[in-house]
């Protein structure tokens, strides 16, 4: 798996090995964490390859081994990246797609792209059918994520139609929970972990774009769905069924977590899309179902902040302490 040490790599990552599967983990770590790997580094069937997916001679390596399956997750996400890693979203999307499907060709193994809900740009069409062409800029300000998706998306579909290569695309809608950083920027872990902090909610615009939002879990449940019952060269969304304004959702992690706070309106700082919200019917027919409520799954992350910061707090004293104490030796032993 090409970026599993990212927040929704690890996620499948621990879902395919409870399966009982051997899996390879490649990352380069740009945006990937060490931690989000560490309970899987005693298990045999787990081997972490750090590797940057648009390096040829690097993923040559990758070639000497045997897969089944190759998912491409690899690539730095989040909208606050586009403007510091645009050049890496735009080489792990096209060359690093094109190595990797070198490596499925080679093991003849199945192999899945993982897109984006960014695939569409700025939607004209509510629900997004797979089928719909959407309304992108070329040259946007969100083009380096929009276009390199794009990319990799036409990549994967022909590379797979000229080798005769079993390939499917899916495009990811906004997505959370266990993983996330308390640091992440994208809008849930920004807005629960500015509230924790007694700080002021950041809302671009007026709050009024809609969005939908899917667990991790049922994210991780429909890419092993249309990995194992999809159909060959197909696209797929998946993501939550359920519209929220920016402005509603803020009260709702309110209401879900208990915590007060303000927000904040201003001017987004990139180009900002009006909505999103995918028509998944394609992939229920292969029988996946939204399983996990938006109140659920923000109680859950707000559990996980607390616990992660609370553990940050008593590494941080601990090292003052010692810091301390060590200060405090020195001082005693100079003559």
């Amino acid at each position: 798996m090409a970026g599993g040490a990212g927040f929704i790599g690890s996620n499948l990552i621990r879902a395919l090995l409870s399966k009982g599967m051997i899996v390879d983990c490649v990352d380069d770590l740009t945006t990937g964490r060490q931690s989000n790997i560490a309970e899987f580094r005693r298990n045999p069937a787990f081997r972490f390859i750090k590797l940057d997916v648009a390096n040829a001679q690097g993923c040559s390596r990758l070639l000497r081994r045997h897969y089944s399956q190759v998912y491409h997750l690899a690539c730095p996400t989040g909208v606050p990246n586009i403007e510091i890693l645009g050049e890496e979203m735009l080489l792990s999307s096209s060359t690093g797609t094109y190595n990797l499907l070198k490596v499925a060709r080679r093991s003849g193994a199945q192999f899945l792209f993982t897109s984006t809900a960014e695939a569409y740009g700025d939607p004209e069409i509510f629900p997004q059918a797979e089928s719909y062409a959407g309304n992108v800029d070329p040259v946007g300000p969100r083009s380096a994520y929009e276009e390199a998706k794009r990319f990799g998306e036409a990549m994967t579909r022909y590379y797979g139609r000229k080798h005769g290569l079993d390939v499917r695309i899916v495009r990811i809608f906004n997505t959370y929970g266990p993983g996330m950083s308390p640091n992440d920027q994208r809008v849930i872990p920004q807005m629960i972990g500015n509230l924790i902090n007694g700080e002021p909610v950041p809302i671009y615009g007026d709050g009024s774009q809609t969005r939908t939002f899917l667990h991790v879990n049922d994210l991780v449940a429909g890419l092993q769905t249309v990995m194992e019952r999809g159909t060959n060269g197909e696209v797929y969304n998946i993501g939550g069924s359920k519209q929220i304004t920016i402005k509603a959702l803020f009260d709702a992690v309110k209401k879900a977590t208990g915590l007060s706070g303000t927000a904040a309106f201003q001017d987004h700082f990139i180009s900002d899309h009006r909505g999103r919200w995918p028509d998944t019917s394609k992939v229920e027919k292969l029988g996946w179902r939204q399983k996990i409520s938006l109140d659920q799954g923000l109680r859950e992350i707000h559990a996980e902040f607390l616990s992660t910061m609370e553990l940050r707090r008593r590494v941080e004293k601990g090292v003052v302490a010692s810091l301390g104490k060590s200060r405090n030796q020195s001082t005693l032993a100079r003559p």
